[in-house]
């Protein structure tokens, strides 16, 4: 057996870069796993000012003002993903542009997605019946409210949906939902 000698013993130096270099590896592994997880939690940021979001459609895409309008009538309201997730209509008025309030399409009874019934010219909760006119207001229960209001507006040529913050118009109350 020989005896090692002091040139074979690599130097500190050369410990301290091996230590580096192994820290600095499993330190970049480690955040690499870790920026999907705390992307996750963080919602994101196409949102309008204010708190507001960017309406999105059943695929997930920004809603497009002028695409929007080319392909739907007056009169017609259609379901985005609104403020929290939240299923929202979007409407078109007589004068074929986006309406300035957009309604939160869950009952205010059990939590149900209302449709809207073109024939019947209002929204009807297919759970226990409950019905809403066509701005959302409560003509029939078991619903105890009307249906929530968010603003609606475009910019860059995106539908935008903003909180819902001032009287409502319907009830002449404070909203309830805020």
């Amino acid at each position: 057996m020989s005896q090692a000698s002091i040139s074979d013993v690599p130097s500190m130096g050369r410990r301290q870069f091996m230590n580096v270099l192994l820290g600095g590896a499993v330190g970049a592994t480690v955040l690499g796993a870790l920026y999907p997880v705390v992307q996750y939690f963080v919602p994101p940021s196409s949102g309008a000012s204010s708190g507001g979001v960017t309406a999105k459609d059943a695929l997930g895409k920004d809603v497009i003002a002028s695409q929007f309008l080319d392909s739907h009538q007056v009169g017609d309201r259609v379901l985005a993903q609104g403020l929290k997730g939240d299923p929202t209509y979007i409407t078109v008025t007589d004068s074929k542009e986006v309406a300035s309030f957009g309604l939160n399409a869950v009952c205010t009874h059990l939590g149900c997605v209302v449709p809207w019934n073109v024939a019947e010219n209002k929204f009807m909760c297919p759970c226990h019946g409950s019905q809403y006119d066509s701005n959302g207001k409560m003509v029939r229960g078991p619903a105890p409210l009307s249906l929530a209001l968010v603003h609606t507006e475009v910019s860059n040529d995106k539908v935008q949906f903003l909180p819902w913050t001032e009287t409502d118009f319907r009830t002449d109350e404070a909203p309830w939902w805020v």
